[in-house]
């Protein structure tokens, strides 16, 4: 069923769109909340409640891309999911290794926490990214957005390891280096 007719049977209060979201969408979702949280259980959990969240935002929103509006909201549920089974002791995914990777690009030295006005930072960001060659910013944005384990993009891409590592490590440092000059960051 094409996206279009999913958002008009959630315009419509159709409990159809639910089915067809999941049916279409399930799988991706899925497999973003996974990557987070490293918990089957979990999983079906933040998916469940992605559903939910997307019943009461539309209406009134209309997302344009339909894919990307249930993976954000996933992959914020899961993010939100991930940091309470952590302040529990519980949780394996990929999530803390990913934000200890960022944490020296973003993070104020002193601080431990950043606090650029997120709006600005969001611009930057996204000047950054268009100016990586397509690997580099698949790379990138699969490990800092999807929090795709570096064996999972090794292999989906048909390179080494050690390629995915060093592309992003020298990634963060370039973007360290633009957040820098943009005074984001000392």
């Amino acid at each position: 069923m094409e996206d279009s007719r999913i958002i008009e049977l959630y315009w419509e209060r159709s409990e159809e769109a639910l089915t067809e979201s999941e049916r279409k969408y399930g799988r991706y979702c899925g497999s973003i909340a996974m990557n987070i949280l490293g918990n089957r259980e979990d999983t079906e959990e933040c998916v469940s409640d992605t559903w939910l969240r997307a019943w009461n935002a539309i209406p009134p929103a209309k997302p344009v891309f339909l894919k990307a509006f249930l993976g954000k909201i996933t992959r914020n549920l899961a993010l939100n999911l991930w940091e309470k089974n952590r302040a529990g002791k519980r949780g394996g995914g990929e999530g803390t290794a990913v934000l200890d990777e960022l944490e020296e690009c973003v993070a104020d030295s002193g601080a431990g926490t950043w606090s650029a006005d997120h709006y600005v930072l969001a611009e930057v960001l996204k000047t950054f990214l268009g100016t990586l060659a397509e690997e580099k910013r698949t790379i990138f944005i699969r490990r800092y957005w999807y929090m795709d384990p570096v064996k999972t993009i090794a292999d989906d891409l048909g390179i080494g390891e050690s390629k995915v590592k060093m592309t992003l490590m020298r990634t963060r440092k370039e973007l360290a280096e633009v957040l820098r000059k943009e005074g984001i960051r000392p």
